[in-house]
């Protein structure tokens, strides 16, 4: 289990707890299971018998004449949606654990670990003329990764060496590595202090 997959269902189990621990709560005052049981609630319980209710309407309307108050409910909600947001764009940018060699998954399915093939590309990339930094990391599914490689270039670097350079020496041997018959790579240059460019 990779780290991303750790933090979703440690995320979901806490959500769940809260949800079913409200649940709780609210099907046990619904049921009057205090009174049958004869088991007396902690002192100011929210909800404790059935007709008594989570919110009151005092409770409701407590801060509704206030000034900050419906500023405060908006920047919640903003948060929340915000947050939310940013998880869904995580789970898009899905990095595969690892990739299926030969595309997919035979009976006896043999798996590259993606850290490993990241780092193979990384490594060679930094070792290619006028390179001064490189990065790589793989996105999509185990069975259609996408490469990409990010590059500093050295002071007096040109790109269309290097990523010619690149393109038959790393990408090409991680293709030939994966055995996938379809490898996307992009790859994106900086050069120097000068803004940053993009070649597919």
């Amino acid at each position: 289990m990779n780290g991303r997959s750790t933090r979703n269902r440690l995320l979901l189990s806490l959500c769940g707890l809260v949800l079913l621990g409200g649940g709780l709560l609210i099907l046990t005052a619904g049921f009057d299971l205090y009174r049958r049981l004869h088991v007396a609630p902690p002192a100011g319980w929210p909800v404790a018998a059935p007709h008594e209710v989570l919110l009151s309407n005092a409770d409701r309307i407590r801060w509704s004449d206030q000034g900050w108050w419906w500023a405060a409910v908006i920047a919640v909600l903003v948060l929340a949606a915000a947050l939310a947001l940013i998880w869904l764009l995580a789970q898009l940018r899905h990095r595969p654990s690892a990739v299926h060699l030969g595309g997919t998954p035979p009976p006896e399915s043999v798996e590259l670990p993606g850290r490993a093939l990241s780092d193979a590309v990384t490594s060679e990339t930094r070792s290619l003329p006028d390179v001064k930094q490189a990065s790589a990391h793989l996105t999509g599914r185990a069975t259609r990764p996408q490469l990409h490689v990010a590059l500093t270039l050295t002071d007096h670097g040109l790109p269309a060496p290097v990523l010619q350079a690149l393109c038959h020496g790393p990408v090409a041997h991680a293709r030939e590595a994966t055995g996938l018959p379809r490898l996307p790579a992009r790859a994106h240059l900086n050069i120097g202090r000068h803004k940053a460019r993009r070649a597919e």
